[in-house]
C-alpha cells in the first residue's frame, strides 16, 4: 500500500513525502524521536534529523483542496 508520509521536524519544517510504501512510514514512526530519524527513498540513504509526530494519508494529498 502507497500512501503520503508527513513528517513534523524539530527545525519547524515539515516534509511531505508522497508515493512511499506504507513499511517505509513505519520505519520512520519507530524513530520518532530519535536525533537521526534515517530510512531508504530512491536507493538513497536520508536522514531527515529529529522527527516527531509523522502521520500517514492512504493515497495521495489532493493539494488543490486545500490541506
Amino acid at each position: 500500500m502507497k500512501g503520503t508520509a508527513i513528517l513534523f521536524q524539530e527545525n519547524d519544517k515539515v516534509t511531505v513525502i508522497e508515493n512511499v510504501e506504507h513499511s517505509v512510514f513505519e520505519e520512520i514512526k519507530a524513530q520518532c524521536g530519535c536525533e537521526h530519524c534515517n530510512c531508504k527513498l530512491e536507493n538513497k540513504l536520508i536522514d531527515f534529523g529529529s522527527v516527531s509526530p509523522v502521520f500517514w494519508h492512504e493515497d495521495e494529498v489532493d493539494w488543490d483542496y486545500g490541506y
